[in-house]
This record gives C-alpha cells, sequence and structure tokens, in this order.
C-alpha cells in the first residue's frame, strides 16, 4: 500500500484533524511527503468527506504551525536545541554550515524557498529561529507566501482530479518537476544579484584604499 493510501484511509476516518496533524508532524521533519498529504486532503474533498475550502485553511494552518514551532524552537533554546536529539538528526552540523552559506549569499529569501525544498525546509527554520536575526513576523510573512502558493495548489489538484488517480499522480509529477525548477531558477537569479553586489562591494572597497 504507498503512501497516499495510507493517507486517504487516516483521512477519510478522522478528517481535517487528521489532516492537521500529519502536516504538523511534516513540520517537524518527519518524512512524510507535504505535497502527497495536502493532495490527499484535496481528494478527500473531491469525494465528498471534507469542504476543500476548509480543507484549505487547515492546510495553511498545518504548515504555519509545524514550520512555526520549528523557527521558535530555534529561536526560544538557541544552539542548545541540537542537544535534543530527533533535531540533532535533521540538523547535522554540515547542514548547519550550508544553510549559514545559504543565508548569506541569499538572505531572508531563503525561507520563502524553504518551502518548496522538503529535506532542508525543518533545519532551516531552525537556524533562522536560532540566528535570532530574523523577526517572527518576517519568518510568518515569507513562509505564509509560499504556502499561499503551495497548499492551494496541491488541495485544489487533488480535489479537482479525485475520481481520475492516474491522471492527477501525472499532475502532481508534473507539479514537483515544476515547482522544483521554478526554485532553481529563484535561486539562481539570488545567486546573480549576491555575486554583482558582493562584486560591488569589493569594488568600493578598493576604491576607498
Amino acid at each position: 500500500m504507498d503512501i497516499l493510501q495510507i493517507l486517504l484511509d487516516f483521512f477519510t476516518g478522522y478528517g481535517y484533524v487528521a489532516v492537521f496533524t500529519v502536516l504538523l508532524v511534516c513540520g517537524f521533519g518527519v518524512p512524510i511527503p507535504e505535497d502527497i498529504t495536502l493532495v490527499a486532503g484535496g481528494i478527500i474533498s473531491g469525494l465528498g468527506y471534507a469542504d476543500v475550502d476548509i480543507m484549505f485553511l487547515v492546510g495553511m494552518a498545518g504548515v504555519l504551525a509545524g514550520d512555526g514551532i520549528m523557527f521558535a524552537a530555534g529561536r526560544f533554546y538557541g544552539h542548545k536545541v541540537q542537544r535534543f536529539r530527533p533535531i540533532a538528526r535533521i540538523l547535522t552540523p554540515e547542514r548547519f554550515e550550508a544553510v549559514q552559506e545559504k543565508f548569506e549569499k541569499y538572505g531572508t529569501w531563503v525561507l520563502f524557498v524553504a518551502r518548496f525544498l522538503p529535506g532542508l525546509r525543518s533545519p532551516i527554520f531552525i537556524t533562522a529561529g536560532m540566528t535570532r536575526r530574523v523577526p517572527y513576523w518576517r519568518f510568518l510573512l515569507m513562509d505564509g507566501f509560499a504556502a499561499l502558493i503551495s497548499v492551494p495548489v496541491w488541495v485544489y489538484l487533488g480535489h479537482y482530479g479525485a475520481t481520475q488517480r492516474e491522471w492527477l499522480m501525472h499532475m502532481v509529477h508534473r507539479g514537483q518537476v515544476g515547482i522544483l525548477s521554478a526554485v532553481g531558477v529563484l535561486l539562481a537569479v539570488l545567486a546573480i544579484l549576491y555575486l554583482r553586489k558582493r562584486k560591488k562591494c569589493c569594488a568600493d572597497s578598493g576604491l576607498k584604499k
């Protein structure tokens, strides 16, 4: 039985609470695909077990709550949070260094991009909290903006294709590829802007000398 069918069986029995709970767990770094979870929520809406608009709101609440807890853990506990074994598993020293480098290069846009990077999402949000350089409101703004793109796409796609499973999974795959491609382009643009800014700073420093 695949993960989608497992989620569908669970969501059909327990509804919105089940969807919210699984999305919350996804935010904690548990390897359950968030996109498939949202699609499953959309499917049960399309099959008449839930209202799709309420499912969208539940999806938004679930992803933002999970992300917000990760950010808050890093903010309140700082580097002590790495002593907690489950977090130490997802925030290894190598990942922490890589995330720091990304913040240096892309700034707070990393928080936006992180929503579309399952393996790095939790480490990025925890690190953002640990640095204490990102206000909570800005974190919610960037993460919420990204969630407003991803959550409705998956929920309403699942709703629309609820009775056309083969077509739906084909579209999910295409959507995943499309989102990753868009994120790649955004990172490339941000990298170019960063390099130009750095080059200008170096030039200005040279003139001052």
